[in-house]
C-alpha cells in the first residue's frame, strides 16, 4: 500500500526527519536532486539529445529552488549544458538555497536573475520555482516567468520536469493557483501529494515519479497520511478461494435492479458480481425482464415482483433480502412511485451490506428522509451528478475538493462513499480514504458503473469489509478497463468487456 499526503503532512514529515531523527536537510536535498537529474537524463536520452541537451533550471527562493540548483549542478558535472535562472528576491533565500548557490558559483555554473534573462530555446526545463507550500495565486514576476516557460514549451517542444510539484499547483487540492506550468514528468519526493493525484493537478503533473529520498516510515506514522493508494502488490490481500468451498461459501448477492425495459443494468451488475467470485447471484426485477435476463445470464437466479401489488412486493422483498449476504439496489430501477416504497423496505429490513447505486441514489435525493436508514453497512457509489443531487453542492464545487466532500458525506451519514469521477475517491465514516489510480478513458461507456457495483458486491460476498471492498473494487474495475483497452483499443471497450476482464491478469 502506498500513501498520499497533504502539503501540511509532508512538511511535518520533513521537519520530523530533520529535527527529531537527525537526517540533515542537505542530505535529503542531494538525494532529491539526484532523482531529478536522473529524470532529466532519461528525458534527454528518450529525445535522442544525449549530452547535447540544453537544460534550464528555473529556481525560486525556497528549498524547492535549492533542489533545482543542486540538480542542475549534478547534470553539469555529468557533461550537460546547464543554466540556472533565479526567480524572486534573493533576500528571501532559504539557508539551503544560499548554500546551493554558493556551490554553483564555486563550480562556475551559468546563472542569471529573471529580470536579466534573454529568452532562448532550451530542450529541458527543470521547474523548481514553487514547492508544496504554495497557498496563494501567482502574480507579478513569477507569473511572467511561468508564461515565458509555457511559451518555450509550446514553441520548441521543450520538455518540462517539475521538481516535487508543478509550479502553480496546490499540493493538497490540485487546484491551479491562477496559472500553472504543465509538466511532462513530476519527480515528487518521499510520498505522492494528494494534489498530484486529483484533477486538474494530475493533468499538470504528467507522469508522476515518487522518489525515495530517505524519509523514514516513523516520520510518516507520526504525521499521518491523507489517503491510501492500492498497488498491484496489494492484490495478494484479496480473499482466496477455499479449495473445498461450495457456491454458498463464496456468498449470495441479491441484485435489485431493472425497471420495465431496463434489464441491462441488472445484467451488468450481476455479471460483475459473478466475475469477482460471488457464489450465487439472484436478480430481483419486474416480470418483463425475466426472459431476457435468463437468456443473457443463465447462471443467475431471476426472481420477480409486481410493482402494482404493494403487499405481495413487500413479502417478496423481505424474503429475498433475508436470503442474501449482500444486496445491490438501484441500477436501472427507474423513478416510478413504487421505487420509494421498495427502497424504504430494503433499507429498513436488510441487515447485510447494501451497495446503493444509480436510481437508488436518485430516490434518496428525491426523498431525503431515507437517509435515516443509513448505517455503516451502506456503500453509496454516486457519480458527480448523483452526488450533486444528494448534497445540493454544485458539480464544480464537488470537483474542487472531491476527497473532502466524500469525507463529509461519510462522516455525516456513517456510510462508505465511492465518489466516481476520472479519479475516484473512497471514504468511510472514520475519515479513512483511498484515491484510485487505475483505469482509463475506455471505461467511459454505458454500463461501466453497473459493473463496478457488482464488483464491489462480489468482494463483499467473499468476506471483505465495506471500505476495503469498495476501494479494491474500484481498483480492480480500473485494472480491468486497462486490460480491456490494451486488448481491444480504447474506443471499443464495452461494459461486458470490463466485467469479463475482472481479475483476468491475476
Amino acid at each position: 500500500m502506498d500513501y498520499a499526503v497533504t502539503a501540511q503532512q509532508m512538511k511535518a514529515i520533513d521537519q520530523n526527519t530533520i529535527k527529531n531523527i537527525g537526517i540533515p536537510s542537505m542530505v535529503l536535498m542531494e538525494r532529491a536532486a539526484l532523482a531529478v537529474a536522473e529524470a532529466a537524463e532519461h528525458m534527454a536520452k528518450e529525445r535522442n539529445l544525449g549530452k547535447k541537451a540544453r537544460i534550464l533550471a528555473v529556481c525560486g527562493t525556497g528549498n524547492n529552488g535549492a533542489d533545482g540548483v543542486a540538480a542542475g549542478r549534478i547534470l553539469q558535472g555529468r557533461g550537460y549544458n546547464v543554466s540556472l535562472l533565479f526567480v524572486g528576491n534573493p533576500e528571501h533565500d532559504s539557508e539551503e538555497m544560499k548554500a546551493q548557490k554558493q556551490i554553483a558559483r564555486n563550480l562556475d555554473l551559468a546563472q542569471c536573475a529573471a529580470a536579466e534573462y534573454q529568452e532562448a530555446p532550451c530542450d529541458i526545463i527543470l521547474d523548481a520555482m514553487f514547492g508544496i507550500g504554495l497557498g496563494r495565486e501567482i502574480g507579478g514576476e513569477y507569473r511572467k516567468v511561468l508564461e515565458m516557460l509555457a511559451s518555450l514549451r509550446e514553441q520548441y517542444g521543450t520538455g518540462v520536469i517539475a521538481v516535487d510539484t508543478p509550479s502553480g499547483i496546490h499540493g493538497t487540492t490540485g487546484e491551479v493557483m491562477g496559472i500553472a506550468l504543465e509538466a511532462d514528468i513530476t519527480v515528487t519526493f518521499g510520498f505522492a501529494k494528494t494534489g498530484l493525484l486529483l484533477y486538474p493537478g494530475k493533468h499538470y503533473a504528467g507522469d508522476l515519479v515518487v522518489a525515495d529520498i530517505g524519509f523514514p516510515q516513523a516520520s510518516l506514522l507520526k504525521s499521518g497520511w491523507d489517503a491510501k493508494l492500492i498497488t498491484p502488490d496489494d492484490l495478494s490481500w484479496l480473499p482466496k478461494r477455499q479449495p473445498d468451498g461450495n457456491k454458498g461459501t463464496f456468498g449470495k448477492v441479491l441484485v435489485i435492479a431493472g425497471s420495465r425495459g431496463m434489464s441491462g443494468a441488472a445484467y451488468f451488475s450481476a455479471l460483475g458480481a459473478y466475475r469477482t467470485g460471488a457464489g450465487l447471484v439472484k436478480i430481483l426485477t419486474v416480470p418483463e425482464n425475466r426472459q431476457v435476463l435468463q437468456t443473457q445470464l443463465p447462471e443467475a437466479i431471476v426472481s420477480c415482483y409486481d410493482p402494482d401489488q404493494e403487499e405481495s412486493m413487500q413479502k417478496i422483498l423481505e424474503t429475498e433480502c433475508a436470503w442474501a449476504d449482500v444486496i445491490v439496489a438501484g441500477p436501472g430501477l427507474g423513478q416510478e412511485a413504487y421505487t420509494e416504497y421498495l427502497l424504504e423496505t430494503v433499507l429498513s429490513d436488510a441487515y447485510v451490506p447494501i451497495v446503493l447505486d444509480a436510481d437508488g441514489l436518485n430516490c434518496v435525493a428525491s426523498h431525503p428522509y431515507l437517509t435515516r436508514y443509513f448505517t455503516e453497512n451502506i456503500i453509496i457509489t454516486p457519480h458527480m451528478g448523483e452526488m450533486s443531487r444528494l448534497t445540493s453542492v454544485s458539480i464544480a464545487d464537488l470537483k474542487r475538493d472531491p476527497l473532502e466532500e466524500a469525507r463529509a458525506y461519510s462522516a455525516r451519514y456513517g456510510t462508505v462513499c465511492v465518489l466516481k469521477d476520472a479519479v475516484t475517491v473512497i471514504t468511510d465514516k472514520d475519515g479513512a480514504a483511498w484515491i484510485n489510480q487505475s483505469g482509463c478513458s475506455a471505461m467511459a461507456k454505458g454500463g461501466s458503473g453497473d459493473v463496478l457495483t457488482g464488483v464491489i458486491a462480489g468482494l463483499l460476498a467473499r468476506g471483505m469489509d465495506g471500505a476495503e471492498a469498495a476501494a479494491f473494487g474500484v481498483y480492480l474495475h480500473g485494472r480491468a478497463g486497462e486490460y480491456a483497452a490494451a486488448a481491444l483499443g480504447e474506443n471499443s471497450v464495452l461494459a461486458t468487456d470490463l466485467a469479463d476482464s475482472i481479475l483476468k491478469e491475476d
